[in-house]
């Protein structure tokens, strides 16, 4: 009969005093959800390179490093990046003073006497615009039947500034002095390119060539800076991540809850695992 009376006792004790209700019977460390730190580290670091090193209190020189990286990957990209254009208005200003669609038509006639037809066709075009008509070069033979040379522009695009310094196609258009364009010397002379290829230049064409080509490899140079920024990003962001993962140790930590209700103070078993 003690024994029943006993048992009844520890069974409405225990009962009665547990609200399944009671959010406070539930001990969740509600303040402590959100992002883990190694998660808070990279994406701060992937923000700011070297923020999340802050967060992890690492050495002073972590931040500084890969701060001053961002800073003249920025820089040199935006000094690379002005380079370039500031050569690029040159070279551009330069082949419209010394390079005419007339000059071209008329040079062409004079070197290739047998074929300049075939060659104003060639195998690259330029755009033209004759009032609000849009014609190509290939067409040009015919257009100048039927129109004055002050009715004709040639649009002068990025194609455009291309072509004239790349292609023999359009060498007759630049102003130098005319003489043999076939031979090695003078004004006009012809580089060997390969065992089976030659270019023919003149002075001023190779002038804008070297002016062109400067301007592309600062373009360049401005595009690995950028990418250099963005790898410090990278670089950051994961060591920034393993740095506050390592600090958490990834130890599962078994906790107790106290619960004042039950007598061996037990209310629960807590686990838990910080990442």
């Amino acid at each position: 009969m003690n024994r029943i009376f006993s048992l009844f006792i520890f069974m409405s004790i225990g009962f009665a005093q547990f609200d399944s209700y009671d959010l406070a019977n539930y001990p969740v460390e509600r303040d402590s959800i959100g992002l883990p730190k190694p998660v808070k580290a990279m994406f701060k670091s992937f923000l700011v390179p070297g923020w999340g090193q802050i967060q992890n209190q690492d050495e002073w020189w972590k931040p500084v490093l890969f701060a001053g990286i961002e800073t003249i990957g920025i820089i040199s990209s935006f000094n690379y990046g002005k380079r370039a254009e500031d050569i690029r208005r040159q070279f551009e200003a330069y082949g419209d003073a010394h390079w005419s669609l007339e000059r071209w038509y008329n040079n062409t006639k004079t070197i290739f006497p047998d074929r300049w037809e075939e060659i104003l066709i060639g195998t690259h075009k330029l755009g033209l615009k004759i009032g609000n008509s849009y014609y190509f070069t290939d067409q040009l033979a015919q257009l100048v039947q039927q129109y004055a040379w002050s009715e004709i522009a040639v649009i002068r695009d990025r194609d455009f500034y291309e072509n004239i310094g790349k292609y023999d196609q359009f060498v007759g258009g630049w102003d130098d002095p005319y003489d043999d364009p076939f031979d090695s010397v003078g004004n006009w002379y012809t580089l060997q390119k390969g065992s089976v290829e030659s270019i023919i230049l003149t002075k001023r064409k190779d002038d804008y060539r070297d002016q062109r080509h400067e301007s592309n490899i600062l373009k360049h140079y401005s595009r690995y800076a950028v990418s250099v920024v963005m790898f410090n990003h990278l670089v950051s962001g994961l060591e920034a991540a393993w740095r506050a993962n390592n600090q958490s140790k990834n130890i599962p930590k078994l906790d107790l809850n106290y619960n004042p209700v039950n007598k061996w103070g037990v209310g629960g078993v807590r686990i838990t695992y910080a990442w």
